[in-house]
């Protein structure tokens, strides 16, 4: 037996041989009491199930409103466009490769927020006004698409 099979055998704990006698310790019931609906084949209760009580997910008052037909928009600020290199195309596909935006979106919307230092072209689907403004006040082109 060399140094891997000690260590591994000592870091597997062995399986509980349940009804297999007296000796065992967990002969007789094997470890499940005496009668009762737990002791039986197939027994026990549900998940949540509180002996009949009103079970706690009833009990609590059900909050709020979830619109099925909201938007998810993906939003990038201006300043993190300044990675980009100077007369670069950025759409919505550099933008994901690059990590500005990831997961489900429905459409891209670039806000003002910062300093625009580059002239790009940018085409995603919505802009806010400052943001177009900046965008083509420094020599950029600002493109719905």
């Amino acid at each position: 037996m060399n140094f891997q099979d000690v260590l591994s055998s000592s870091l597997q704990r062995k399986r509980k041989r349940i009804g297999r006698g007296h000796g065992s310790g967990q002969g007789k019931t094997s470890g499940k009491g005496h009668k009762g609906q737990n002791a039986r084949s197939g027994g026990g209760v549900r998940p949540g199930f509180e002996g009949g009580q009103m079970p706690l997910h009833r009990r609590v008052p059900k909050r709020g409103f979830t619109n099925s037909f909201s938007k998810k928009i993906a939003v990038v600020n201006l300043s993190s466009l300044n990675l980009f290199k100077d007369n670069s195309v950025v759409d919505v596909n550099i933008l994901k490769e690059t990590g500005l935006i990831n997961g489900n979106f429905d459409f891209v919307k670039i806000l003002a927020d910062g300093e625009l230092k580059k002239k790009l072209v940018v085409k995603v689907d919505k802009f806010s006004k400052a943001a177009k403004q900046k965008i083509e006040d420094i020599g950029g082109k600002a493109e719905v698409v």
